[in-house]
């Protein structure tokens, strides 16, 4: 019995942490309608800078927690108002970049300042003074502290929210944001309390958990996966019941620890028993089933069968290149290019077609890679298939709690599925079902081999590179496909509006399913090709955390484009390997660069994404067959030079790049040249259709013309 009293005050003390720091995500979000999935994140810089003040500048306790808690953490609540107050005009997943981006960051930026290597911890508060006993319960201070401050915590909010105007404006804000400015109220001053509020409760949570753990960045940030489920409780409403959440996410969290059985496949399970609790809660609580139309959502545009066709050509192309002009030590990093596409590519019919939110498309990646580990092992071709199909199975799993949830809600959801992946399923050693031995990881790494094709072995860094960049251009034709048929228009509906699609007899079970198990086989065949290409893999490379830069980029670079996926793979494996490369100093500098363009994509700086921006800008250029033309022969003249060592591969690239600029700069001269008398008129192409551009007098001759005929 007293060792169940000790385990319940443990419980209790991480329950009052959650509960500070789920109570600031619930107010964040009643009140602006932006779940902050960046709240851990703010908690660890916080705990850090408590640590750098305390610890590291000696500044007494006392000074160090109100400058934290009192300056830097609403300082920083009012900066994240302001970049995140243009997201409410964009849609579910372009408000999560937003989040997400500041995420990455605040990780990327903690690693730069506070370096990994170094251990670091903090003394707990009042740790001189002798624990007191209640009963048989031994109690130390700070675990009274962190719980009389959750009681305060939990009154002040009370009365804030319902004994005070600015709470009133709070509520308010949430019901009618137009209608409170109306009143008089100001919804944007009422925002600025929110995340100021849910920033120093973030904060306190983080300076109360920060002595009770080590000071990582990662660990720390996880943490709000805990508070997540509480806040669940709550449905994102109600503060008490998020405390209750709180209480049971705590307690259940204890009691594992003292009472699990101690055996290889349980230890998992404690570390993913929040994700797990958060899932349950997201499945047994009640949401809306069905939402309606978001706002501002951007088309989709159909791929022409000419246009994808030679997009396919560019990447095959591409991957001959990169095998050719690399050495085998580049190939193995620069190679993963085109898996890291195919892996983005899964995003589009998912996340662009059919607006389903999924933050476990690296997972089911993962998934890939195992399979076709264990079951390429002698490279056996078929295993790529088995890869997508075993993903996709997978995949369709996943579906059934998609059924139930949209919005925040699903990308909660796919957020705890990965999170048991990760943390658990993953590092479990092999079992036995009905005399079949199962194996993930096997608690190590697993290694793959490039498969046998007509008799053929593609085991080579350039081989297995041209072999990505093929299975790339396939997977880009075929998602073409399916937006130009019937499938993916009846995926647009159902991404317009969910209640209209089930109104006019559409099966949504069928539709997510079949989506879903579209986007995870991709995927897997995207793990699949990451890891042969690295030749092993291990569960650290399909963590949460590296799916969700994915999902960043992939949505900066704009989730309804065939183009997304080079250009995502690009991103990952491209440029910033090669600023590391060339100074690598630059290193933590460069970890922060997608957060930034996150940050600058929800900020309204790229409209509809980087791949459609570029579209517009260089359409009329590649329609230029004299200027492409003549480009592509620059590109083989600089290729040759390179095969024959007359150019290194510096100058080849650098070549490429002038060649592209130069084409640029002519075509734009040739189309600003007057026509001659029997220069052809050029067709207007249905792509342009519906652009917005400025009014030219020309449109108005067009137009007065139409009246005249008219009349």
């Amino acid at each position: 019995m007293e060792q169940f009293i000790t385990f319940g005050i443990v419980g209790l003390t991480t329950a009052a942490i959650y509960a500070i720091i789920s109570s600031g995500l619930v107010v964040t979000f009643t009140t602006t309608g932006v779940f902050n999935f960046a709240h851990g994140a703010t908690g660890m810089m916080a705990a850090f800078s408590y640590w750098q003040l305390s610890v590291g500048w000696g500044w007494p306790v006392w000074l160090s927690v109100a400058v934290v808690l009192l300056v830097l953490a609403p300082a920083f609540g009012l900066l994240v108002e302001r970049l995140l107050r243009p997201v409410q005009r964009l849609g579910e997943a372009e408000k999560l970049v937003m989040t997400i981006a500041l995420l990455s960051g605040l990780i990327a930026l903690a690693r730069w300042i506070w370096n990994p290597i170094k251990a670091r911890s903090l003394p707990t508060f009042f740790n001189e003074q002798q624990p007191f006993h209640i009963g048989s319960a031994t109690i130390t201070w700070h675990q009274a502290l962190t719980m009389i401050v959750a009681v305060a915590v939990a009154l002040g909010l009370r009365v804030l929210m319902f004994n005070t105007r600015t709470g009133a404006e709070m509520r308010a804000t949430v019901d009618d944001r137009a209608l409170v400015g109306l009143t008089g109220a100001d919804p944007v001053r009422a925002n600025r309390v929110a995340w100021i509020l849910g920033t120093v409760l973030a904060a306190l949570g983080g300076v109360l958990i920060a002595p009770m753990v080590a000071l990582e960045a990662t660990q720390l940030s996880l943490l709000i996966v805990s508070a997540y489920a509480a806040a669940i409780f709550g449905r994102l409403k109600s503060l008490p019941m998020t405390f209750v959440g709180a209480v049971v996410v705590g307690c259940m969290e204890a009691y594992m620890a003292g009472y699990l059985p101690q055996n290889d496949y349980l230890p998992g399970l404690r570390l993913a028993a929040p994700a797990i609790l958060l899932l349950l809660a997201l499945l047994l609580f009640p949401h809306g089933r069905l939402r309606g139309r978001d706002r501002n959502l951007s088309q989709v545009p159909v791929p022409t069968v000419r246009g994808t066709f030679a997009f396919a050509g560019v990447i095959v192309a591409f991957g001959i290149i990169l095998a050719t002009v690399l050495g085998e030590g580049d190939l193995i990093t620069y190679g993963q290019i085109f898996a890291f596409g195919v892996i983005a590519m899964s995003f589009v019919p998912l996340v662009g077609y059919a607006g389903q939110i999924s933050l476990a498309q690296l997972s089911m990646a993962g998934i890939g890679a195992i399979v076709c580990a264990h079951l390429g092992a002698d490279g056996q071709w078929w295993a790529l298939l088995a890869a997508m199909v075993v993903s996709g199975v997978a995949g369709a799993i996943v579906a059934i709690p998609a059924l139930r949830l949209s919005g925040v809600y699903l990308a909660l959801g796919t957020a705890a599925i990965a999170v048991v992946l990760d943390r658990w399923i993953f590092s479990m050693p092999s079992f036995e079902v009905f005399g079949k031995e199962i194996k993930f990881f096997n608690q190590g790494s697993v290694d793959l081999v490039g498969p046998n094709l007509f008799g053929f072995r593609i085991d080579t860094p350039a081989e297995l590179t041209v072999f990505a960049a093929s299975c790339l251009a396939l997977v880009t034709i075929g998602v073409a496909a399916l937006r130009r048929g019937r499938l993916g228009r009846q995926l647009i509906a159902l991404r317009d509006s969910e209640a209209a699609y089930a109104t006019l007899g559409g099966s949504l079970l069928m539709m997510k399913t079949v989506v879903f198990a579209i986007s995870a086989g991709i995927a897997g065949l995207g793990g699949a090709l990451y890891g042969m290409q690295l030749q092993s893999v291990a569960p650290e490379q399909f963590n949460f955390i590296a799916g969700l830069g994915i999902f960043l980029i992939a949505v900066v670079g704009g989730l309804g484009v065939v183009g997304n996926g080079l250009f995502t793979g690009t991103m990952i494996a491209g440029p910033l390997h090669a600023i590391v490369a060339l100074w690598p100093g630059a290193q933590n500098l460069v970890q922060t660069l997608p957060a930034a363009a996150g940050l600058a994509y929800g900020s309204g700086a790229v409209d509809d994404g980087v791949v459609p921006s570029m579209r517009k800008e260089w359409e009329a250029t590649f329609r230029d067959t004299l200027v492409v033309s003549t480009l592509v022969g620059w590109v083989v003249v600089l290729w040759l030079l390179r095969l024959g060592d007359v150019i290194n591969g510096y100058v080849f690239f650098a070549g490429i790049v002038l060649g592209v600029l130069a084409a640029r700069i002519w075509s734009n001269s040739r189309r600003q040249a007057p026509p001659g008398p029997d220069a052809p008129v050029e067709d207007i192409p249905v792509e342009w259709w519906g652009v917005k551009r400025p009014w030219t007098p020309e449109d108005q001759e067009v137009l007065d013309r139409a009246v005249a005929t008219r009349g």
